[in-house]
C-alpha cells in the first residue's frame, strides 16, 4: 500500500500543478503525460520488463499478480531469460520520462510549489520502491531489483526452466 500511495501522491500533486497552468498548456501537458503512462504501463513496460518476471509465467490467469503492476493484463509470452541491456536501458528511460514529463510544464507555468513537491514526491516514491518492493521482487533481471544474490540463486535452482534460460543467456 505504501508503494501505491507513494506512486499516486506525486501524480496528484503534478496534476494539481498542471491544472493551475493555462488551459492550453494544461491540455498539452496532461494529454502527453496520460498518453505516455498508458503506453508505458500497458504496452512498453510489459514487453521489456514484466514478460521476464516469474509472475508473468502464471498460466492460470490473464492478469499479473505482482507487487508493482497487479491486475494489468498479460498479452505476450513469458520470457524466462534475463532482460537484455536494451530492455534495461528502455525501462530506466521510461521511468525517467514518467517522472520528467510534467516537470517542464510546471516550470513553464511558474508552478514552483507543485514542481518542488512533485519532484520530492517522485524521489520518495523511488525510495519506497527500492526499499519496500525491489528488495523482495522476483523479477531478478530488473535494473531496480535489490534481492540478494544467494536468494536469486536458490530461486533459480528451484525453477529449472528459468535457471536453464539464465545459464544460456550467460553464455551468449
Amino acid at each position: 500500500m505504501a508503494g501505491f500511495l507513494s506512486f499516486v501522491i506525486p501524480l496528484i500533486i503534478g496534476f494539481v500543478g498542471l491544472y493551475s497552468v493555462n488551459l492550453l498548456l494544461f491540455g498539452l501537458a496532461l494529454g502527453s503525460w496520460i498518453g505516455f503512462l498508458v503506453i508505458f504501463f500497458l504496452v512498453w513496460e510489459p514487453r521489456m520488463l514484466c514478460s521476464h518476471c516469474p509472475y508473468y509465467a502464471e498460466g492460470n490467469t490473464d492478469t499479473l499478480h505482482c507487487y508493482a503492476n497487479h491486475g494489468l493484463p498479460k498479452r505476450i509470452p513469458f520470457k524466462p531469460w534475463p532482460m537484455s541491456r536494451s530492455e534495461r536501458v528502455q525501462f530506466i528511460t521510461g521511468l525517467l520520462l514518467f517522472i520528467a514529463i510534467p516537470l517542464p510544464f510546471l516550470w513553464i507555468g511558474n508552478q514552483t510549489l507543485p514542481l518542488v513537491f512533485s519532484s520530492i514526491g517522485f524521489c520518495i516514491w523511488l525510495i519506497i520502491l527500492r526499499t519496500r518492493i525491489c528488495n523482495h521482487c522476483i523479477n531478478f533481471s530488473c535494473p531496480l531489483n535489490k534481492v540478494p544474490q544467494d536468494i536469486i540463486q536458490t530461486f533459480l535452482e528451484r525453477n529449472p526452466t528459468m535457471q536453464e534460460a539464465w545459464q544460456k543467456k550467460d553464455k551468449t
